[in-house]
């Protein structure tokens, strides 16, 4: 889509008493942070139905003459990278409206699949760009329990039920599936990032989806990103000085429970004993997105 800078008013604006027209550009921002997918009950991650509404709200923003999405994420689920990412696009067409996104601390991963949704990509020179490819991660517990003389009870229908099960030794079958699916996934990736970026990307294909990120400035010159600066003065110089940004939040009951205050059931059950299992998870969860933040030194 064509940018647009200093839009003239229409005929019906013109003829409109001076105090009902709308002579400056509006933009709604969404703000796209956290590990996607990743979380519990208790620690909400980022994931279509948490941003559908806050995304719904920006492209209907009555005459918006874009929409701007700031994307600060290390990544995290590869299928809710693509909702959220088919998402926009289906918006941006349905409203006919350029969508531009900003990279803020990491687009990295599924950060910059969502990234990717954009029809221009900014970051700052020192943004961390990149990393397309696909991980998993796990530990091994089978020689842990054995030492311990914890036995392991498992019954199933279906003899692949418990593949790769942590609790049992790693087996090369097992192993072999696994990589055959990341390398579905990994392919999926590399043909979303070549559509959208077409001929601007400007390096080996190899390195370029080989998993590792570089800075903003490095990717500006691998294409990976369109140009260096913040949301705020990209959008004045594309659309003028007078421009509106507006923010688009989630509504107070997003938000409330957002904050933790929509799980006091939650919270009531814990305390009372029945919430072993949601601190487990949540403390999982944390560990697993502090882990994925660091992996950029963040």
């Amino acid at each position: 889509m064509s940018e647009k800078k200093n839009k003239k008013p229409s005929l019906l604006g013109r003829l409109l008493p001076k105090r009902f027209r709308r002579d400056y550009p509006v933009v709604p921002v969404v703000r796209l942070t956290g590990a996607i997918g990743m979380g519990s009950a208790l620690r909400p991650g980022l994931s279509l139905s948490s941003c559908a509404a806050t995304l719904e709200k920006a492209f209907s923003t009555g005459r918006a003459d874009a929409v701007a999405i700031a994307i600060n994420s290390p990544g995290g689920s590869p299928v809710q990278s693509n909702l959220i990412f088919k998402r926009i696009r289906a918006l941006a067409e349905e409203k006919s409206l350029p969508v531009y996104t900003f990279c803020e601390d990491v687009a990295a991963s599924g950060g910059y699949w969502l990234a990717c949704a954009g029809d221009k990509i900014y970051a700052d020179p020192s943004s961390i760009i990149g990393s397309i490819g696909v991980v998993s991660s796990g530990f091994g517990f089978d020689k842990a329990i054995e030492k311990l003389g914890i036995e392991r009870r498992v019954y199933t229908a279906g003899e692949r039920k418990v593949i790769l099960d942590p609790f049992q030794p790693e087996k090369p079958k097992d192993v072999k599936q696994l990589l055959a699916l990341q390398k579905e996934m990994h392919q999926s990736f590399k043909s979303l990032v070549m559509e959208r970026r077409g001929t601007a990307l400007n390096g080996d294909e190899k390195a370029l989806f080989s998993g590792e990120f570089w800075t903003g400035e490095k990717s500006r010159e691998l294409g990976l990103i369109d140009g260096t600066g913040d949301l705020r003065s990209v959008m004045r110089e594309i659309f003028g000085d007078k421009v509106q940004l507006k923010l688009v939040s989630a509504d107070k009951g997003r938000l409330m429970r957002r904050l933790g205050l929509g799980q006091l059931s939650a919270a009531s059950s814990i305390l009372s004993g029945g919430g072993g299992v949601s601190i487990v998870e949540d403390a999982l969860a944390a560990l697993e997105t502090r882990a994925l933040w660091a992996r950029f030194g963040l």
